[in-house]
């Protein structure tokens, strides 16, 4: 083999090397609460509901960037959720909250949420059929 072949060959092989390390931290999963309580200090993804029998501590006025509520996953696993940052617009009326964060002792420390309010799909999907029918029966 020539020189420029093998130089080729390795520069490929720290490339993908180098892409496969950057990019580790993008496969994640989902955790429940139970196994991230497991994983202390790990950053992870949870999904979860907001715990409505529980209340919503924000004070926009005192400490705008500090939010605690409580959250319940799939599995009955219930934690408190801290985040430090503004509360998200429709946080009570979201059907599922994804967060992302780390355990701490007792309680999640959330840094990213991302809610999920499929509602707003739901009346799209009713007004798409509405127009589908309505374009059916105008060429009939």
């Amino acid at each position: 083999m020539k020189k420029t072949h093998i130089i080729i060959l390795v520069s490929i092989a720290a490339l993908i090397v180098t892409l496969i390390v950057f990019s580790a931290g993008d496969f994640s999963t989902y955790e429940t609460i139970s196994s991230a309580q497991k994983k202390q200090g790990k950053y992870v993804h949870l999904i979860a509901k907001l715990d409505k029998t529980m209340p919503v501590e924000y004070d926009a006025v005192n400490n705008p960037n500090y939010l605690s509520f409580y959250a319940v996953d799939s599995l009955g696993g219930k934690t408190k959720v801290v985040f430090h940052n503004s509360k998200p617009t429709d946080l009570e009326k979201s059907e599922r909250i994804v967060m992302k964060g780390a355990m701490k002792g007792d309680h999640f420390e959330c840094k990213d949420i991302l809610l999920k309010c499929p509602s707003k799909y739901k009346d799209d999907k009713k007004q798409l059929e509405k127009t589908i029918t309505n374009q059916q029966n105008s060429t009939n």
